[in-house]
């Protein structure tokens, strides 16, 4: 084809009913001269038109199967929510809510009201607010706590979790000032203590929740720190990062921190409790309440949507046995390596796989040590690529040139599915 060949734009748009026509057939068309001056032939322009239409419409956002074998892995969305988590965000989705509206008295009420009665009940605390993530809460408490004086924190807990987001940078734009105290690797107590001084807002511990210092280590436990904050006056505030409310290998209860006398603990919502993305703030009702108050609360609050999901999830943990079924990311840590052999093993039998022994991780910065034994069923390398570009995308790890379709994050419901997309992949 040559340039002259080409047709108009308006030409091209007229072979299809679609508002989008004009638009699609001028990025076709550009692309076509491009090529013909490079000296390769565009080939059917119509089916290109109807492709790049097809593309403008298609869910930048879609569901992905998940055989990686990470748990809460943060670049496929952290924690998939409990079927009676997404029902709810579905029903609060399609029409209305009473999300800031008091039934009884016909009066404006709280959103905030959904969630802080369950959450104060699951952890103890006096009061709780949920905003729209881990990074807000901690932000929140130290604007509201500490902006313009000084927070004490040990150089074992200055961390950086993903995308560059650093623990000093959040201290910064609080407003409050760091005061580093300890080493990297001990911190004591007696260092706190030291630090100490008028400025003095608060004593800040953030949890190493996505590394771990080993060998000649130390840092206070929780009660120690609290007690030196209390001779002092001051609050302790708790970063538990991932947030576990029930027992999880040696990741820290909520509940536990607080009975060991952190005044505030902030934790995700999408990572080990398994729910939404959001941020929740539990402990001294005082305290809380000066964060519900705080101006920026109402930039970092969570939406219906969270609060819906959110609610539901932890209802769930009402009943730990049911959260343990029920909630994906607590069912997918507890499977027992057999049951997860047999969906290899039955995934293999439909793609003509082989099973291999793996090891699945936690993800989402929680439980770096944890290796839980699992099965992946085995492919050639070649399908990677394919089934990441398929409908749904499977997305599975390549390793000594094979691609690894680990099971333990494929549920029960999504084996055929991943199937039939391994059989579309090989054409």
């Amino acid at each position: 084809m040559q340039l002259r060949d080409l047709p108009s734009v308006d030409e091209l748009a007229r072979t299809v009913d679609d508002p989008l026509a004009v638009d699609a057939a001028r990025r076709v068309i550009d692309r076509a001269r491009e090529e013909i001056a490079g000296g390769h032939d565009p080939g059917d322009l119509d089916a290109r038109l109807r492709a790049e239409l097809e593309d403008a419409r298609r869910p930048r956002l879609r569901r992905v199967l998940n055989a990686t074998g990470v748990i809460v892995h943060t670049n496929l969305g952290r924690a998939p929510l409990a079927e009676v988590a997404a029902e709810r965000v579905r029903s609060a989705a399609a029409g209305y809510s009473n999300l800031e509206y008091d039934l009884d008295g016909g009066v404006r009420g709280s959103r905030q009201d959904h969630v802080s009665a369950i959450l104060r009940r699951l952890t103890g605390a006096e009061a709780a607010l949920v905003v729209n993530n881990n990074a807000a809460a901690v932000l929140l408490a130290l604007a509201a706590l500490a902006e313009g004086r000084e927070v004490v924190v040990s150089r074992g807990e200055l961390l950086e979790i993903g995308d560059g987001f650093r623990i000093p940078d959040v201290l910064a734009r609080s407003g409050a000032r760091l005061v580093e105290v300890g080493t990297t690797n001990r911190t004591r107590a007696a260092d706190y203590e030291r630090a100490i001084g008028p400025d003095t807002a608060l004593l800040l511990r953030v949890h190493q929740s996505n590394f771990r210092v080993v060998g000649f280590a130390e840092l206070p436990p929780t009660a120690e720190l609290a007690a030196v904050a209390s001779r002092h006056g001051l609050p302790l505030v708790d970063d538990l990062g991932s947030g576990a409310l029930l027992p999880l290998h040696d990741e820290p209860q909520v509940r536990e921190a607080l009975a060991a006398g952190a005044d505030l603990v902030c934790f995700s919502g999408d990572k080990l409790l398994g729910g939404p993305q959001a941020g929740i703030v539990v402990g001294r009702g005082e305290l809380v309440e000066r964060l519900r108050r705080h101006p920026l609360q109402r930039a970092l609050r969570a939406d219906k949507l969270t609060v819906a999901a959110l609610e539901a999830t932890l209802a769930l943990y009402l009943d730990p046995e049911r959260a343990a079924r029920e909630v994906p990311v607590l069912r997918m840590l507890a499977e027992p390596p057999e049951t997860v052999r047999a969906r290899a093993e039955r995934l293999a039998g439909l793609t003509g796989g082989t099973v291999e022994e793996t090891v699945a991780r936690v993800g989402g910065g929680a439980l770096p040590l944890a290796e839980l034994p699992s099965f992946a069923c085995a492919l050639e390398e070649a399908l990677a690529g394919p089934l990441r570009q398929g409908e749904p995308p499977v997305v599975g790890v390549v390793r000594d040139g094979m691609l690894l379709l680990d099971c333990r994050t494929l549920a029960d419901g999504e084996l055929d599915e991943a199937a039939a997309a391994v059989a579309r992949a090989r054409g």
